[in-house]
């Protein structure tokens, strides 16, 4: 298989991906969202909006015994994405679903899944400048879904006691623990991503539990780059470099 006209074939850890050159491209966030997912017990797992499929590909080349569902409202995004499952000999694992994710409780009963993971935009519609790609603009801003509908999602999705794992942005932590709370989810363990020791947290990786008791835990924070700008002996580690 070779990269289509506007494509490039870009490597991460042990998976090789087509990505556009000028539309959406995976960041760093997807590979620490991947990181953080703890699933050696669980089986069945679905992810809300996938984008090229980075996260549900390394995820099934870590843990082998997993089904992956990963679905994508964009339509480009999502045959993308289904190449790169094949690319990486992984069609029996992951399957690609190109769907708005507010209509998937016509597709799927109730409490069907064991975990669910998102990296989703982040930004109001009226935050923020709107990328002139849509591929970008819809990954970063709540054009096609919002925070509550991808929570009620989530939690419609789930089974009891099943796990919803996502990297957000910390200026909206408060409203997404409310959030979260709303829909039955606990949050469980967090942990805070800086740019640098002494800055301010830039992301933020939480795990929360169906129908669970409330308690919290929350892991050392994780620094990207040293003073000198190069990548924290933690980050090469999670990176394979």
């Amino acid at each position: 298989m070779r990269p289509e006209s506007g494509e490039t074939l870009d490597s991460i850890k042990d998976i090789k991906l087509f990505q556009a050159k000028q539309g959406y491209r995976f960041s760093i966030d997807a590979v620490l969202l991947e990181h953080f997912i703890s699933a050696k017990r669980l089986e069945k797992g679905i992810e809300l909006g996938a984008g090229s499929g980075v996260v549900s590909i390394l995820l099934a080349k870590r843990l082998k015994h997993l089904g992956i569902i990963a679905v994508e409202i964009q339509k480009a995004l999502a045959e993308r994405a289904r190449r790169n499952v094949l690319l990486n000999n992984l069609d029996g694992a992951v399957e690609i679903l190109d769907k708005d994710i507010k209509d998937l409780r016509k597709i799927f009963a109730a409490n069907k899944f064991d975990f669910v993971f998102s990296n989703p935009p982040f930004r109001k519609t009226r935050t923020g400048r709107l990328s002139i790609s849509e591929e970008r603009a819809v990954a970063r801003h709540e054009i096609e879904i919002t925070l509550p509908d991808l929570i009620k999602t989530a939690s419609y999705l789930l089974k009891h006691s099943g796990k919803f794992f996502l990297i957000y942005h910390p200026f909206r932590l408060a409203e997404l623990i409310m959030l979260l709370q709303k829909s039955r989810l606990e949050p469980k363990r967090a942990r805070f991503i800086h740019s640098k020791a002494g800055e301010e947290a830039k992301m933020v990786l939480i795990e929360a539990v169906k129908g669970s008791g409330t308690w919290l835990k929350v892991e050392p924070p994780l620094y990207l780059y040293e003073d000198n700008a190069e990548y924290t002996p933690e980050l090469k580690n999670i990176l394979d470099v």
